[in-house]
């Protein structure tokens, strides 16, 4: 019986130790614990949140259409598919053949821009312009120069869907580049494809005859039937109107900057058509001119003045035949195509400095233009 009791007094005080350390470390374990971990289940609570937060931000961001979808989407309807018929002579014969490229819908009022080359440098026989919504209309040009290989066409229709313009001046070489176009045809019609902005102010030999200057290049593919449509930023703005008029290596594409087209636009929107100012002269480059001669003028580059046009600004202004312009302001003078597209930057009355070699010597006189 004794024994049975001693039995009894172990347990309970086994049982009341067990229990008074249980309340003892219930206590002091989150004094140590927040002490270690600072605010303890709190901040367990508070990763768990971050962790879920990050999840859902992640959901979301992935459940978003990408930039390339949303800029693609914002300018589609204002890009239309060009046909055309052209005749063109071969000795004897004449064929008519079929071309295709895209467009850019610049004015809610039937204006749209594509290449000069698109529409047979002004040589094609029938244009219709296909749009998003599937109608087709005739189209007329109103402007084209095949230097710049830039036109203007025109349909009978209002309110049409235009596209943004953004700034080309502000591009920076690694931006987001997306070409809207009909590659090979159109059968695949509004082909989308991104890349980059991979360099700026590139100068590309078409021909003997043409450079095309001041491009943008892009790894966007641009293919036939690209050529007219656009190359957008991020925004889905207008940056350039991509050309494959260059036959160029695999990986690059090359786009004319929309701000030199925004004033051919303006005033072609504006007056029907768009005009140059007018210089005055007959020239050639200084190089084909060398090498045809066999002369030599003391210019690496440059145009050789062989006419000037009496009473012409040219005339005006005392340029002489023999002089070599080398600069139109600050603008290198090399070829006269170049010389031709430095013009588009003048208006009428507008006043320059030409700088010129004659008789070997630099010299610098001014001009101003007029319409021709």
């Amino acid at each position: 019986m004794d024994e049975n009791k001693n039995i009894k007094r172990k347990f309970f005080s086994y049982f009341a130790v067990a229990l008074v350390a249980s309340l003892i470390g219930g206590i002091i374990s989150p004094v140590v614990s927040n002490h270690i971990y600072g605010k303890g289940s709190s901040q367990v609570s508070q990763n768990r949140q971050e962790v879920y937060d990050t999840q859902k931000v992640s959901s979301i961001s992935n459940d978003n259409p990408s930039i390339v979808s949303e800029a693609a989407k914002s300018a589609m309807n204002s890009v239309v598919g060009i046909t055309t018929v052209e005749v063109q002579n071969y000795g004897f014969m004449e064929q008519e053949v079929d071309g295709v490229g895209s467009g850019i819908i610049v004015d809610s009022n039937g204006y749209i821009l594509t290449n000069s080359h698109v529409i047979g440098d002004g040589n094609a026989k029938k244009i219709t312009v296909l749009f998003e919504n599937g109608d087709k209309k005739s189209a007329k040009v109103l402007w084209y120069d095949s230097v710049l290989d830039l036109a203007m066409i025109k349909v009978e229709a209002n309110n049409l869907p235009v596209a943004k313009l953004g700034d080309s001046d502000k591009l920076e070489v690694g931006e987001i580049a997306i070409a809207i176009g009909n590659p090979l045809g159109l059968e695949f019609q509004r082909t989308v494809t991104s890349g980059i902005i991979s360099g700026l102010h590139r100068s590309i030999s078409v021909d003997q005859n043409n450079t095309i200057e001041d491009l943008i290049q892009t790894d966007a593919s641009i293919n036939p039937g690209n050529s007219g449509g656009p190359l957008l930023n991020s925004k889905g703005e207008v940056i350039g109107i991509n050309t494959a008029k260059i036959k160029s290596a695999e990986g690059l594409g090359f786009s004319i900057p929309v701000n030199t087209a925004k004033p051919i636009i303006e005033e072609v929107i504006k007056k029907g058509t768009y005009e140059t100012v007018y210089i005055g002269i007959k020239g050639i480059d200084v190089e084909t001119y060398e090498r045809q001669l066999g002369v030599d003028l003391k210019a690496d580059k440059g145009v050789i003045v062989i006419e000037v046009v009496p009473n012409s600004p040219a005339s005006k202004a005392n340029l002489r035949s023999g002089d070599v312009i080398t600069k139109i302001d600050n603008q290198n003078i090399e070829n006269m195509n170049q010389l031709k597209k430095t013009l588009y930057n003048y208006k009428k009355g507008d006043k320059a400095k030409l700088s010129i070699i004659r008789n070997g010597e630099n010299k610098q006189i001014q001009i101003q233009f007029v319409m021709q």
